[in-house]
Order: C-alpha cells, then structure tokens, then sequence
C-alpha cells in the first residue's frame, strides 16, 4: 500500500509542470449561430455567441451570450400577442472527450439568466428568470481551426413554477 501511494505521489509530481503549463496556456474556442428555444409557450430563436477556453485536455470553461431574433405569435384570452426572447446569458463547466482528431464530443453545466419579454393589446411585461443548465453536443473541425458545432442544453429555471426550456443549437466554432 505504501509503495502505490509513494508512486501515485511521484507521478502526481511528474504531471504538474504539463497541468500548470496547461492552465496558463489555454486552448480559446469561439462560436456563432443560431438557437432554437422551445418551451411550453412557444418557440423562439437567438443568434449565440460563445468563448471558451480549455484547460487541460478534457476540462474547459465556456461563457456565452444570445438575443432574440425569431418572436411566436402568441393568443392570450382572445387577445393576439408576442413572445420576444430579449437576451440570456451564461458560463459553463465544460467536460470533453475527443473521438478523433476532428470529432469532439462534450457536456456542459452552468448557470444562466434569460429576459422574455410579452406584449399583448399594448400592455408589455418582461420575465427575467435564472436557471441551472446542462446539455451535450459535438465540435466537428474541417481543418485544425475551422468547424461545426452542433448542440443541446436545458434550461432548468429555479423561479417559481420557472419551467423547463430545451434549447438546440448550431454553430461555426473557430479554435485559436
């Protein structure tokens, strides 16, 4: 028992310098597209941005931001309406596995807020809720740095009777 810990301390000390040259040498990744978000109200789109930036291998953080660009025609007692998605944002613990050279699977959790705003016969409301986030998807690269991102997550929100969204994503990803 000795001798496993003896070797588990010596190879803990032999992988520092390649963990800590990881950690201050990031892999940064960025990506835009579209987000479809579909809820028990309707279903909306956003144009998401993301910044990521892996860690070590397997370990990454990710940061994104969207705002609304599809609305739904909504009916509230009779009464025609629209549903905005204003804006959300969110940070991500990402964990990744590559499959290939060019193919990478991944999952995600993070926390994030979203703003929905509601007009209906003039009278306007907005909803801003917070919400855990998980999900999984995929980065495809053409080449070294260009590629594919394909993805889903829920939004799990924590207001009262917040609801559950399902969000679907598909971006260009650009590793720098």
């Amino acid at each position: 028992m000795r001798n496993v810990l003896l070797a588990t301390a010596a190879l803990t000390l032999l992988s520092t310098p390649a963990l800590a040259q990881s950690f201050s040498d990031p892999q940064w990744t960025g990506s835009i597209g579209y987000t479809h978000l579909d809820a028990d109200d309707g279903s909306l789109g956003a144009v998401t941005g993301r910044v990521g930036a892996k860690v070590s291998r397997y370990i990454g953080v990710e940061g994104e931001a969207s705002f609304g660009v599809k609305d739904e025609d909504i009916t509230v007692g009779g009464v025609d309406g629209s549903l905005e998605h204003e804006y959300d944002a969110a940070l991500y613990g990402v964990a990744s596995v590559p499959v290939s050279e060019n193919l990478e699977l991944f999952g995600r959790l993070g926390y994030g807020a979203t703003s929905i705003k509601t007009d209906v016969a003039g009278f306007t409301a907005s909803e801003d809720g917070e919400s855990i986030n998980y999900g999984a998807g995929a980065n495809w690269y053409l080449d070294g740095q260009n590629g594919v991102r394909a993805d889903w997550t829920r939004r799990d929100f924590q207001d009262d009777g917040g609801g559950e969204v399902d969000t679907y994503g598909l971006s260009y990803v650009r590793r720098f």
